[in-house]
């Protein structure tokens, strides 16, 4: 009798791994609270999160029976007149706030120049002047450094720019406040809040975060490392809809002291006293400035409903195990050379997206939507991949890859 020769082990296919991994994954449940094209690969969550299925129904109730038939009772009856406190207190946790430090309202581009001048002016106050210069992160989303240079034009101090990892040997005791994004939004890299915050703080300066890309996709933990103040936009990660109003973080230690820029009538200590004088009302509140934009508030409400029961250390395992399929997935399928990562190999050091480098990025982009994979680019050679661990899958990962691999090739 012959002896037979022993069975080869077939390692799993590139989508059989896809398979097993969205078989075991803890968040996968949460992915039918979205309403989503299972047709469409959607790795935009960056800059336009995905629509929970309850905001429709919610902003349907809003319009007909709060507005439609409440009217302006709803300012009280339905809680139309606390929202901005209430939201922010649902958005706490997810940045690592305790209640009360946070408020939703206005544009991001706003809140950074609530959030810039007051520290300014917080530093000032605390080392009794002398504090002339705002330092902003070079690589910033272009409209930080314009509110940033018209803060500096307000509060009398000079601007400069530098790269993130420049910041530390460039404090003194000039500086009065420091701007910088938590994840640049084109390279996809996580900046080391604890540290720089630390050292800025050991400067006597204060720190401000632009949260926007990473708030609702990582830890960020404003409270525990001691941030000042602190800026982001809902519809990214946070899944608020077009245009939903940013927040504002005020640490509580620095509330009494804060004096906003843009004072208004609803951030006013006796907002329908109508006084001519003004006088901040107490914590959060005081970042307020007019009235709420109650039907985009309301929705970006509804959407925090997808966030019960889900924890954002679970958020953040998934989304390195994405990026890093995505990474692996790429090497595979992508023909060498053609793509080039942008974004750091290293945990620590990664957001929760990935940006490549590739020659012509607008023409690949435009045909990767064509098939059904949707992500977007940047000047000029960036592809930007985002990866919302809420709603995209791991074969959703092995289909994007392995389109970008077709689309590349021919």
């Amino acid at each position: 009798m012959s002896e037979q020769s022993p069975t080869r082990k077939l390692l799993p296919s590139t989508a059989d791994r896809a398979a097993e991994l969205d078989a075991r994954d803890e968040l996968a449940k949460v992915r039918a609270q979205f309403v989503l094209d299972y047709g469409v690969t959607y790795l935009d969550g960056n800059s336009l999160g995905a629509l929970p299925a309850s905001v429709p129904g919610r902003l349907d109730d809003v319009v007909r029976r709060e507005w439609g038939e409440l009217r302006i009772r709803s300012w009280d009856e339905s809680g139309w007149w606390t929202a901005p406190e209430r939201i922010g207190d649902r958005i706490a946790p997810l940045v690592g706030a305790a209640a009360g430090q946070v408020v939703v309202g206005d544009s991001t581009s706003v809140n950074v120049f609530k959030a810039l001048v007051g520290a300014v002016r917080l530093a000032r106050d605390t080392t009794g002047g002398g504090r002339e210069e705002i330092l902003v992160d070079a690589t910033t989303f272009p409209t930080d450094g314009y509110i940033a240079e018209s803060a500096a034009r307000m509060t009398g101090c000079t601007l400069r720019a530098l790269e993130p990892g420049a910041v530390v040997g460039e404090l003194s005791e000039r500086t009065a406040a420091v701007l910088l994004n938590h994840v640049d939004y084109r390279s996809g890299r996580l900046h080391d809040l604890p540290a720089l915050t630390a050292a800025i703080h050991a400067s006597g300066a204060l720190a401000v975060w632009d949260l926007c890309h990473s708030a609702g996709a990582l830890p960020v933990g404003l409270d525990e490392h001691g941030v000042d103040l602190a800026v982001g936009c809902t519809y990214k990660y946070l899944n608020g809809g077009p245009g939903s109003p940013a927040y504002l973080y005020v640490a509580q230690r620095h509330q009494e002291r804060f004096d906003s820029p843009l004072p208004g009538w609803t951030s006013h200590a006796d907002p329908f006293g109508m006084r001519p004088e003004y006088a901040p009302a107490p914590g959060a509140t005081r970042g307020r400035v007019g009235t709420p934009d109650i039907l985009s508030m309301l929705a970006l409400e509804s959407a925090l409903d997808v966030w019960e029961g889900v924890g954002i250390d679970a958020v953040r395992a998934k989304s390195l195990a994405l990026t890093d399929f995505f990474l692996e997935c790429v090497d595979e399928y992508v023909p060498e050379g053609r793509v080039e990562s942008v974004t750091p190999v290293a945990h620590g050091e990664r957001g929760s997206q990935i940006a490549l480098r590739c020659a012509d990025a607008g023409e690949v982009m435009a045909r990767l939507v064509e098939r059904g994979v949707v992500g977007d680019f940047r000047r000029p050679d960036v592809l930007r991949f985002g990866f919302t661990p809420l709603y995209v899958g791991f074969a959703d990962v092995e289909r994007a890859a392995r389109v970008l691999g077709e689309v590349v090739a021919g």
